[in-house]
């Protein structure tokens, strides 16, 4: 870049805010837009483990089993075939009671209702689910219950969740680099004389361009530890409400993606910092 021959070497800016930064970034408007996107991203953060999980519970809670329906004139030689096969670890009947308590919502009571038997059948680490459920439906009258396709649907759902909170976590990150943009630009055109003096009289452009990414990324960091404050509590109170229901316990602190809502701040920071950088380097560059 081209100097006039009065700089005759680059030099360094010198005080605590030698650009004014404080004055022309001192609105409360940009902490208070990147706190708000903070929360969100937080939600969508919470939102993403959650489905996660689920999946995961899901997961681990189809593994390894299969429900064989029989006539009830069938059960018990049914039951012994079935205990017979390689792969299964456990064969019960599930309880006439329990059938009847989970079809009570549908059908109401209904004691004289002939209920088909149902065996829960248990498999070993490493079985071969597909043989055990062909060899379980040759058994006559024996009707193997589908469950990996319930399953398969409520996984693609919670993954489904999962991208949709990725996608809101870029859509965050890219609003959050446009306003810092414009807070950038805003405190370029307030301390525009400013900047050109001091260019001229040979102030480095490093420095001032992390001069104002100090400040930026400063804003940020502050709005969005005020977003994740507001977060927080809304997040354990999601927790509290929701967890039991999915898992069937109390929520824990654990429950929480600490680690990851950690990293909001020093996100924020990193995208007001890096974004300030470089709006700042490419305006300096247009200057004569």
């Amino acid at each position: 870049m081209a100097r006039p021959k009065g700089a005759t070497a680059l030099r360094p800016l010198r005080g605590r805010d030698p650009l004014g930064l404080r004055r022309a970034l001192a609105g409360w408007l940009l902490p208070a837009l990147v706190g708000a996107m903070a929360l969100l991203a937080a939600l969508a953060i919470a939102g993403a483990a959650g489905a996660g999980r689920l999946a995961e519970r899901w997961e681990q809670a189809a593994a390894g089993q299969v429900i064989v329906q029989v006539p009830p004139a069938q059960a018990e030689a049914a039951l012994a075939r079935l205990r017979a096969l390689p792969g299964v670890a456990e064969a019960t009947v599930v309880a006439e009671d329990r059938l009847r308590a989970l079809l009570a919502p549908w059908l109401g009571e209904v004691p004289g209702l002939p209920l088909p038997v149902m065996i829960e059948l248990r498999l070993v680490e490493r079985a071969e689910e597909a043989a055990l459920r062909e060899a379980a439906a040759a058994i006559p009258g024996a009707q193997v219950e589908r469950r990996g396709e319930a399953v398969t649907q409520a996984l693609r759902v919670a993954e489904g969740v999962r991208g949709l909170a990725f996608v809101l976590l870029g859509i965050i990150a890219a609003v959050a680099v446009a306003l810092v943009a414009v807070a950038t630009r805003a405190g370029l055109a307030a301390r525009r004389e400013t900047i050109e003096i001091l260019h001229e009289l040979g102030a480095r452009d490093a420095d001032i361009a992390g001069r104002f990414a100090a400040r930026l990324a400063l804003l940020c960091a502050a709005g969005a530890l005020g977003g994740l404050a507001v977060a927080l509590p809304a997040l354990w109170l999601l927790a509290e409400a929701a967890i039991p229901v999915a898992l069937s316990r109390p929520a824990a602190a654990s429950d929480l993606p600490w680690a990851a809502l950690a990293l909001l701040p020093p996100a924020a920071a990193g995208i007001g910092w890096l974004t300030a950088r470089l709006a700042v380097g490419a305006w300096l560059r247009r200057l004569p």
